[in-house]
């Protein structure tokens, strides 16, 4: 009965750990993009749907910052991980490839490609040096 607790317990852990560099990276997002708006770098929130209202440099600003936030996201849930840091931090990579890719399908056409492209193409590697941080972190210095 303990060995099943324990599993059970594990598994809270690993959803929870995942679920926290999720909600960390999206309320980081969000909150940067409130900010750009509310000092004048980005365009007003009714204008988030139209991509005519981003220039390049705006969305590169974005990928940017959202780019070091799923790096910090990655490192949380690698860090708040029961074991297995890596793989904590590769399958919340997964679940923000599976969000780029719908949110690119869903925009097709529609939004800028370049930049519905990158989003994806920076997840699995955002996720994969989050982990590495905590690692190297957690390594005695080499002497």
């Amino acid at each position: 009965m303990s060995a099943f607790v324990s599993t059970r317990s594990t598994w809270y852990r690993s959803v929870g750990a995942v679920f926290a560099g999720l909600i960390a990276n999206a309320v980081l997002s969000t909150a940067t993009d409130l900010l750009l708006v509310a000092v004048g770098v980005f365009p007003p929130l009714a204008q988030f749907g139209h991509p005519e209202s981003f220039s390049d440099s705006l969305l590169l600003l974005a990928l940017l910052y959202r780019t070091f936030y799923g790096v910090l996201g990655c490192y949380l849930t690698a860090r708040l991980a029961a074991g297995r840091p890596m793989a904590h931090s590769l399958a919340l990579g997964g679940i923000g490839s599976v969000i780029g890719i719908v949110g690119a399908v869903a925009t097709w056409g529609t939004w800028t490609s370049w930049y519905s492209l990158a989003i994806i193409a920076v997840t699995l590697p955002s996720a994969w040096l989050g982990a590495r941080i905590l690692q190297l972190r957690q390594s005695p210095a080499l002497s």
